[in-house]
């Protein structure tokens, strides 16, 4: 249900939200956005949907990369996640963790570099 939320305020076609109030939420455009789900799903399987072990579909990978952004972009703490999300604390953490890691795999050569003097 979480997800189904995300998608119809955000992603689908007639969302609740426009483009100019995805930007002031998530500080990103939404293609912006929708190239880096794409990005690290191609990356790290992690974020990827799979089923529980009821069969049920887990986090979808919107779901995974709202929680990370949103807990870096607005210093959200991981409590709080869990009353708009469904995401547990220990789950919103490993989000974050694997988020961070993969974004410096994708995008280590192109935007970071060596200190200079």
């Amino acid at each position: 249900m979480a997800h189904d939320n995300l998608m119809n305020n955000y992603f689908n076609p007639n969302s609740v939200y426009t483009e100019e109030d995805f930007k002031c939420r998530f500080w990103i455009r939404r293609h912006v956005f929708e190239r880096l789900v794409h990005n690290v799903q191609q990356v790290n399987p992690y974020f990827r949907q799979k089923l529980d072990r009821a069969g049920c579909p887990g986090f979808s990978p919107h779901q995974k990369v709202t929680i990370a952004l949103r807990m870096m972009a607005y210093a959200f703490p991981t409590d709080a996640m869990d009353d708009t999300y469904d995401m547990s604390e220990s789950t919103c953490l490993d989000t974050l963790a694997e988020f961070y890691e993969t974004i410096v795999h994708l995008y280590k050569e192109e935007y970071l570099r060596e200190p200079n003097q």
